[in-house]
C-alpha cells in the first residue's frame, strides 16, 4: 500500500507519467419495446424488461496528474486484450516517456507473464522496460485511482442500457473527449501517514522487549 502512495507524491514528470490502468464489464441489452418519449413533467419511460446482448469490456488507462484517460472497449477481458492495451500505452500514447509508472490491482491477467502469452519474447521485453510497475495491495484496489474514475464513467455514461459494442465504444468516446479537454483530475489526499492511522489494523504488530 505505502508503495502505491509513495508514488502518487510524485509530481508530474512527463518523461515519467504515472498511469493507473483497472477495468470492468457492461451489460449490453436492446429493448423489447418502444420507450414512452417524455412529455412536460414526465420524463421518457422505458419497460422493465430488455434482451440481453452480452457483455463489452472496458480497459480505463487513466493519467490523473494530467488529466487525461483513454478508455479502450474490447470484447474481452482476457491475458492477450490487456497485452495490447499494454502495447498501445507504451507505443501509442507514451512513444516519448524513458519509464512509464503503471499503477494496477492484482487481477491475474494484469501480469508480465500475459505479454510473453501475447508477443514474441523480444518484444514482450521490450514492453516491460518501459514500464514501472507497482500494484495495489489485496484488497486494496480502491488505491487505484483508475478504479475511481471508472466510478466517475459509470455514473455520468454508462447508466442505461445500451444495445452494442458500437454504440457503447461511440458513447464512450464522446465522454472521453469531454472529461480530457476539461482535464478533469482525481484530488487525492490519502497518504502513507494516514494509512498508518486509519489503517494500523492491517500493520503486524510488533513487540517490543
Amino acid at each position: 500500500m505505502e508503495d502505491v502512495l509513495e508514488v502518487y507524491t510524485r509530481p508530474y514528470d512527463p518523461r515519467h507519467p504515472q498511469v493507473c490502468l483497472d477495468e470492468t464489464s457492461k451489460q449490453l441489452v436492446v429493448e423489447t419495446r418502444e420507450p414512452i418519449p417524455a412529455t412536460l413533467g414526465q420524463p421518457v419511460r422505458f419497460d422493465y424488461e430488455y434482451e440481453r446482448q452480452g457483455t463489452a469490456n472496458l480497459f480505463m488507462v487513466f493519467e490523473p496528474l494530467a488529466g487525461q484517460r483513454r478508455v479502450k472497449v474490447t470484447e474481452r477481458r482476457t491475458a492477450i486484450d490487456f497485452a495490447h492495451v499494454i502495447r498501445e500505452l507504451v507505443d501509442a500514447q507514451y512513444p516519448h516517456a524513458e519509464k512509464i509508472v503503471l499503477v494496477m490491482d492484482n487481477l491475474n491477467t494484469h501480469k508480465p507473464a500475459s505479454l510473453y502469452e501475447a508477443f514474441a519474447p523480444t518484444e514482450a521485453r521490450r514492453l516491460l522496460e518501459r514500464l514501472e510497475i507497482h500494484y495495489t495491495p489485496k484488497h486494496g484496489s480502491w488505491l487505484d485511482m483508475a478504479e475511481t474514475e471508472l466510478s466517475v464513467l459509470a455514473t455520468q455514461c454508462l447508466d442505461r442500457r445500451i444495445p452494442d459494442r458500437l454504440t457503447l465504444t461511440q458513447e464512450v468516446a464522446t465522454w472521453e473527449r469531454q472529461r480530457n479537454a476539461a482535464q478533469c483530475r482525481v484530488d487525492w489526499r490519502f497518504t502513507t501517514h494516514d494509512a498508518r492511522i486509519k489503517l494500523k489494523r492491517l500493520y503486524p504488530s510488533i513487540q517490543l522487549g
